[in-house]
This record gives C-alpha cells, structure tokens and sequence, in this order.
C-alpha cells in the first residue's frame, strides 16, 4: 500500500462538514485508510482578495490506488461537492483535493505532478503535513518539517 497525503481546502459553505463528508468517503474506498488528519488552518486566499479565507488541511492516506486513479477517484469527490472547474485558477470554491505526496515517488506528467507543485513553498500545505509527517519526504525539497521551519506561518491560523 502507498502513503499519500492529500490536500484539503475550500472557502464556500460548510467547509468543515464538506471535509469530513470527502475523509470519510476516502477512508471507505477499497483499498484505502486514512490514517491521520492535520487540524484545520485558516488563511487569506491565494487568488482574487473578493473572496471568503480558505480553510485548508491536510491527510494522510494508505491506498492501493495508483497515483492516476487516486487523481481520478479525488477529482470525482470535488465534483460531487459542487466543484466546477471552469478554467479560472484560484477561485472560490467548495471543495479543493489536491494529490499532494505518494510515496517519495517524483510523477512529471500533463495531469498529474508529484510532489505537487508549490508545496514546499506552501504555508497552508506544508504546516499542515509537517504537523501529520514532520518526516515525510518532499522529493527535491527535504523534509517536511525542515521545509516548515523556513516558511512563513504568519497568516494560518489553527482551528480547534
């Protein structure tokens, strides 16, 4: 089984009840168990001021899912959470999954990047990882918890 981590966000509706509906749903997945889950951050967004903070978290997931199909299965919950991906970057949105980590594997594809871009450059991502995996291995970029150390946490806050 791989080691994934996921990257939650979103900034429309119920966040937190929408997170909890997408964690149980992958923890039912053949094949699949959620092993640990950040708390949850707040910070501003990253795209358009006009818009609601994000609240964002991060999982860690054991799956035999290849990376792809976990794309694929990740993508299908956004859409049944109400996302449509309309070609506009950085909006607001219900639901954001993002493939973050499998393995140490480093995948360099149209569709799919592993480690996921901007990850260690990141304070909504690598805070959060680094609290579930202070171990975990961003390929070409070290450890998670040292990647961290040197980025700027000033604008997350910690939910209970």
């Amino acid at each position: 089984m791989a080691l994934s981590y996921i990257g939650l966000g979103g900034n429309l509706g119920d966040v937190c009840a929408t997170f909890s509906h997408a964690l149980a749903v992958m923890d039912g997945w053949a094949g699949s168990t959620l092993e640990k889950v950040s708390r949850t951050y707040r910070n501003p967004p990253m795209g358009p001021a006009n818009q609601p903070d994000y609240l964002n978290a991060v999982a860690a997931l054991r799956t035999t899912l290849s990376p792809l199909e976990l794309l694929d299965a990740l993508q299908g919950l956004e859409q049944a959470a109400g996302r449509i991906r309309a070609g506009r970057r950085w909006c607001a949105r219900s639901l954001d999954l993002d493939l973050l980590l499998y393995d140490e594997l480093r995948i360099d594809q149209p569709r799919l990047q592993i480690p996921h871009p901007g990850v260690h450059r990141r304070a909504f991502v690598i805070h959060p990882l680094a609290e579930i995996a202070p171990e975990a291995l961003v390929p070409g970029h070290g450890r998670a918890a040292a990647i961290a150390a040197h980025t700027d946490a000033s604008m997350l806050t910690a939910l209970l």
